[in-house]
């Protein structure tokens, strides 16, 4: 298989990092050789973050060149607009409903229409309210694996492999609450692209 190439993109305290090393631990499980970077912007938090995943039969890089990313996953939304660039045209986008104001913008100075702007260019958006999901699961704090779940259904890996890694790397108290929003994450996807099918719309990224 060709190489898959994904971008995670956020603030710092979002858990890129975290987000970036589940995704590669469940394709090295998987049989893929995976590479797997994260560079960081300020070192504060809500200081940009973006991760590199690459997986396939051999991968040389761990930084994916720009144009290349099949599928950008954004924890925050102006992040997703910071680095489109690594996009394919076409390329999917998986949109997280939430804004981190950086410090030097004012509130009225933050685009609104950001899911727009990005499909202007010709990207295919998925949005996702995932910390909306994981309040009423009982807890914001998986919002993350919420995002992850919804993820998982545009790559080749069997959903127990991503409970196995999950599980191997959450907090043990907080397992059950993670695999729970992972699994809402995932149905949540499921419903959305057999909504898609039915209209002509759903696109799977190549691999």
């Amino acid at each position: 298989m060709s190489t898959t190439n994904i971008i995670l993109s956020g603030t710092g305290g979002q858990g890129i990092v975290l987000a970036s090393r589940i995704i590669a631990q469940v394709a090295f499980i998987s049989g893929f050789d995976v590479k797997e970077s994260e560079l960081h912007g300020m070192a504060q938090r809500g200081g940009s973050v973006i991760g590199h995943v690459r997986f396939g039969d051999i991968v040389y890089s761990p930084t994916i060149p720009a144009g290349m990313a099949d599928i950008m996953v954004s924890f925050e939304e102006l992040e997703a607009l910071r680095y489109l660039y690594f996009l394919k045209p076409e390329g999917i986008v998986i949109l997280n409903r939430k804004k981190v104001i950086p410090a030097m913008i004012q509130d009225n100075e933050y685009p609104n229409n950001v899911e727009f702007l990005i499909k202007k260019q010709g990207f295919n958006v998925k949005y996702i309210d995932a910390e909306k999901i994981a309040k009423n699961i009982g807890n914001p704090k998986v919002e993350n694996s919420v995002i992850l779940g919804y993820l998982s259904i545009f790559l080749p890996f069997k959903e127990t492999a991503w409970h196995e890694v999950i599980t191997k790397s959450v907090p043990p108290k907080t397992i059950e609450l993670n695999l729970k929003a992972f699994n809402k994450g995932r149905r949540l996807a499921e419903e959305n692209a057999i909504l898609e099918q039915n209209s002509g719309n759903f696109d799977k990224t190549a691999t």
